[in-house]
């Protein structure tokens, strides 16, 4: 395994395998404004939820490596504490990214990007009306990082107001996720869309404290078969299932009646299936398929 001293590395090594290496990242689409009224939109994927009560996100607008010089954003928001997080979606990537260019102080990138602006209820800054999500923020606290080319500003906000869009609702009025297409940024130029071909589930921990994987039975813990993630699967339950003489499935007659005279078949066969099912989220089902081997 490669070892890197980031003590000893230049600012580009650092920023390319932290970025790379710390993703995908939310992306927030700032739009800020100075005390002389000039506007300002520019994306940070340096984002996050930080709380809920309060709500407050952060970012960071970085000092330039090169030399040593601040962003816009990060001297609006010390002159006006007010900031607009505009949620990217894939559908306005590609302005989002043209945004992103070092135009001159005083140039709106909302024209130079093809963004509206929509004037928002409670702060200074405009919002991006083809945002779907859009967050009023109030600026709670600054904190610099640091005074070096490539040092952060941390940039503290409390979430006054959000506005979104109907059409990512579900029927009972909460987000639906399938229908966002968030966008999020990864290292060089690379960018990751969030859609129903990568959305899975993961079911939330045991609220009854799951077994764990070290009080799995030996022929499951120590499987050839089963993976990390099948493990983590099936030592979620808070105590280890009994056989459920109802349980009905054919391919487990199969692999019982196929491989009987061979007890290390059946078993490899058996956790094949397993995890089959684990891979399906049919955890239940699985560890009926396991407990076959008792």
């Amino acid at each position: 395994m490669k070892s890197i001293q980031l003590k000893d590395s230049s600012i580009a090594e650092v920023q390319h395998y932290l970025q790379c290496a710390v993703a995908p990242r939310p992306i927030c689409f700032a739009s800020t404004i100075d005390k002389e009224g000039n506007i300002n939109l520019s994306p940070f994927s340096f984002f996050n939820l930080f709380s809920y009560n309060p709500p407050v996100v952060i970012f960071s607008p970085v000092r330039r490596g090169r030399n040593n010089t601040t962003k816009h954003t990060l001297e609006n928001v010390l002159e006006v504490p007010e900031v607009v997080i505009n949620i990217v979606t894939y559908d306005m990537v590609q302005q989002m990214s043209l945004a992103s260019c070092e135009f001159a102080k005083g140039v709106n990138e909302f024209n130079k990007a093809g963004f509206t602006m929509e004037a928002a209820t409670l702060v200074k800054p405009p919002m991006v009306k083809q945002s779907k999500i859009k967050l009023e923020c109030r600026v709670n606290d600054v904190k610099p990082l640091g005074t070096q080319g490539g040092a952060g500003n941390l940039i503290i906000a409390e979430v006054l107001v959000m506005h979104i869009d109907e059409s990512i609702l579900s029927g009972d009025g909460k987000i639906d996720q399938t229908k966002l297409q968030l966008v999020a940024r990864l290292g060089g130029d690379w960018y990751c869309k969030v859609d129903e071909s990568n959305l899975f589930k993961v079911e939330k921990p045991n609220t009854q404290l799951g077994i764990g994987i070290d009080a799995l039975p030996a022929s499951i813990k120590n499987s050839t078969i089963l993976s990390g993630n099948n493990l983590g699967q099936l030592a979620n339950v808070n105590i280890i299932p009994m056989v459920d003489p109802t349980f009905d499935d054919d391919t487990l007659k199969n692999i019982i009646q196929y491989y009987s005279i061979n007890p290390e078949e059946m078993e490899k066969e058996l956790h094949i299936y397993a995890a089959q099912l684990l891979n399906a989220g049919k955890v239940k089902e699985a560890w009926q398929v396991l407990l076959a081997l008792n």
